[in-house]
This record gives C-alpha cells, sequence and structure tokens, in this order.
C-alpha cells in the first residue's frame, strides 16, 4: 500500500472534499459517524441551533475514558484565484496533500478515527472507554459547539478523564509540541463619542480621534505582566479603528476601536475590565465599552496523560516533545472544567488558516501511529 493509500490519508481526502466553512459541516460528521459505528461506537448527535455535533462512545465506565476532542469547520478559504489548487478538492503534490483544513484540523480528525478503528479491532475488550467529541463550531463563535455539548454532559453527569484535542499543535516536526493549556480570551469593543463637524472649523467639533489617541498609547504601552514559568506574558492587540466619517471633509462625531487580551492565569475577566475601564476613565472620555468572553485559560499538570504521550513521542519521533501553553484558543477551554487532563497533539501548524494550506502526505499515517499507541498505553500495556 502506498503512503497516498493510507486509510488515514484516504479518510483526510474525504474530509476535505467537503466544504465545512464555519458553521457547516458539510457531512463531515456522516463520514466519522459511518467509520467509528462500523467497529461499534454508539454515535449521538447533539445540534444545537445550525451547528452539527457528534458525542460517540466505546466501551464501558468501569475504567477511565479517553475522549478525542476535533472540529469539523474550517475557515473561509480567501481569495481562491490565489489558491494553486481548490481548496476544497483535496489535491496530492510534491508529497503534500493541499486543501482548506488539511492541517486545521482534519488530518488530526482522520488520524484520531483510523487510530480507534484499528484499536478497536484488535482490542474488543479492554477497561475504559474511547470517545469523541466532534463539533462543526470551533473556527466560529464556538456558542453552540462544544460549550453545549460539555454542558450536556455535565448534567448527564459524564465524565473524562484524559481528553487529546486533535489540534495541530506542531512547530517544525511532527510531534516537536504538546499544548497543556491555553491562555484566556477576552475581546472589548469601544465607543469614544465626539462631536462631528466641518475640517475647516475644528473648534465647533470634537474629533474622536484626537481623544482616543491617548488612550490608544496607553493601552499598548501597558506592561500586563511578564507571564510565568508555563504561560507567556498577556497580550494586547487593538485589531480594528474605524470612525464614521465617510468624507474627507468631516471631522467624525465616533469612533469604534476593537481590542483583543491573550492572557494568563493571572487575571480573570472582572479584573481585566475593571482595570481596563481605570484607564480609560483616567482620561475622562464619554465611552461606551462592550465584552465578549472568549474563553478563560486552563492549564493540565504534568501527569499520567502527559507522561503516556511524551514516552510514545519519544519512542515514534525520536525527540523529547515540548510542553506548551501558546497559540490562540482551541476547544481545550471547555473541556478542562470537567476536570478531565487535556492536552492537544496534532499535525504541523504552519499553513493554517493561509491559502495553499497543507499537510506532509507522511504526517497523518504518522499521528494516527502516534495516537493508536497513546490508547494503547492507556489502555492495555
Amino acid at each position: 500500500m502506498t503512503i497516498e493509500n493510507h486509510s488515514s490519508n484516504q479518510l483526510l481526502i474525504e474530509l476535505i472534499n467537503c466544504k465545512s466553512i464555519t458553521p457547516k459541516d458539510a457531512g463531515c460528521q456522516d463520514i466519522i459517524k459511518h467509520h467509528l459505528q462500523s467497529v461499534g461506537f454508539i454515535c449521538e448527535e447533539l445540534n444545537f441551533g445550525e451547528v452539527r455535533n457528534l458525542w460517540a462512545t466505546i466501551g464501558d465506565n468501569d475504567g477511565p475514558t479517553l475522549c478525542f476532542a476535533g472540529h469539523t469547520d474550517v475557515v473561509p478559504p480567501g481569495p481562491l484565484k490565489d489558491w494553486n489548487f481548490d481548496p476544497f478538492q483535496a489535491t496530492l503534490d510534491k508529497d503534500f496533500i493541499f486543501g482548506r483544513g488539511a492541517a486545521d484540523m482534519k488530518s488530526g480528525l482522520a488520524a484520531m478515527v483510523i487510530a480507534a478503528k484499528i484499536f478497536i479491532n484488535n482490542h474488543h475488550h479492554f477497561k475504559g472507554r474511547l470517545a469523541f467529541l466532534v463539533t462543526s463550531d470551533e473556527e466560529g463563535l464556538a456558542h453552540d459547539g462544544t460549550f453545549k455539548v460539555v454542558e450536556e454532559l455535565k448534567k448527564r453527569k459524564e465524565k473524562i478523564d484524559w481528553c487529546i484535542v486533535g489540534e495541530p499543535s506542531s512547530k517544525n516536526f511532527l510531534g516537536d509540541t504538546i499544548r497543556i493549556g491555553r491562555r484566556g480570551s477576552l475581546t472589548g469593543f469601544i465607543t469614544i463619542n465626539g462631536v462631528q463637524g466641518h475640517v475647516a472649523y475644528p473648534q465647533l467639533a470634537n474629533n474622536p480621534i484626537r481623544l482616543a489617541s491617548p488612550v490608544i498609547s496607553t493601552l499598548l504601552g501597558e506592561s500586563w505582566d511578564k507571564g510565568s514559568e508555563c504561560f507567556p506574558p498577556t497580550s494586547f492587540e487593538i485589531v480594528d479603528i474605524s470612525s464614521n466619517s465617510d468624507a474627507i471633509n468631516v471631522i467624525p462625531g465616533e469612533l469604534k476601536i476593537i481590542f483583543n487580551l491573550r492572557y494568563n492565569p493571572g487575571w480573570n475577566y472582572e479584573r481585566i475590565k475593571l482595570h481596563i475601564h481605570n484607564l480609560l476613565d483616567k482620561e475622562a472620555l464619554n465611552y461606551e465599552l462592550t465584552w465578549r468572553e472568549s474563553g478563560e485559560p486552563y492549564y493540565t499538570k504534568q501527569g499520567h496523560l502527559t507522561d503516556v504521550v511524551k514516552r510514545v513521542i519519544f519512542d515514534l519521533c525520536g525527540r523529547e516533545p515540548i510542553l506548551s501553553t501558546d497559540g490562540g484558543t482551541s476547544d481545550g477551554r471547555f473541556i478542562a472544567p470537567m476536570g478531565c487532563q487535556v492536552i492537544e497533539l496534532g499535525s504541523l501548524n504552519a499553513t493554517i488558516h493561509k491559502i495553499n494550506e497543507s499537510i506532509p502526505i507522511s504526517d497523518t499515517p504518522e499521528l494516527t501511529d502516534i495516537y493508536l499507541k497513546i490508547i494503547k498505553h492507556l489502555f492495555i500495556v
């Protein structure tokens, strides 16, 4: 069997060919469900709004539960003219598989599913349970996906002991990085009110851009913290500034600023909000400020799961992985509050969200081997 015909790559190709732009699933979960049901998984759809979610289990509650988590939705492809290939028609070229979602994170899903199938086919009876939590709402608002499924699982008193999120964590080589946590994310929307007027008569107006300048300087210059042994420093970035003027000779009446913080566990939502309000109030501005809370930070201390994963990666890849908490948010932030150990382990992330997203053709089969050996170590060895 050639590597392009490996079952994990064949599944990856099927998933890439589904145009699952968030929050659409476009048939991905039906494909995954078919594979899992073929080896005895009990599959349940837990859909909320227009978001499809899959909860699948096999085994029993007498032992621990290992949950594989991931998402079928992808970000939009961007300008199609800039792609070398159709982003929703998986293409093999020069030992790479190209397509939107190849790295983020359909390769992870494909490897998880095939690893689970191989394990179940060879170990019909094991003490514990394998589970899958798959959503189509990770790249979007992330409100009707994993967040809602976890709420439902908590109501049922379901337990998860270990969770592997298949996000693309690797940087230079497959398996070189394991994420054991993520910073929290908080977005703020400021509207600064001024007085609209003619640019030739600034004394009759009150330019909100001028008013905002010292505020922007203060926020960008703020030293939030220095980070910690496990987390990088909190970051603050302004992502958009716009006024309500559409003419070159009009001073605008208001200015809108959108900013985002990625913060470590030294902060929480309320402390950040209070701190920023205090900074703004010092400028005596007429402003409104609203917030979007995207997720609190989470952190998994080293334990049995991380020890097993590190050993497996060293055995198969010949290197000791780095334990990291960098990157953006992931659905791990919703699963960690269930009290389980959560790690992120997946493919190379060099091309995620980019034009010509791709994955080396050898990586998904190798990732399948990593997941399979992790399952064996947790349940059999």
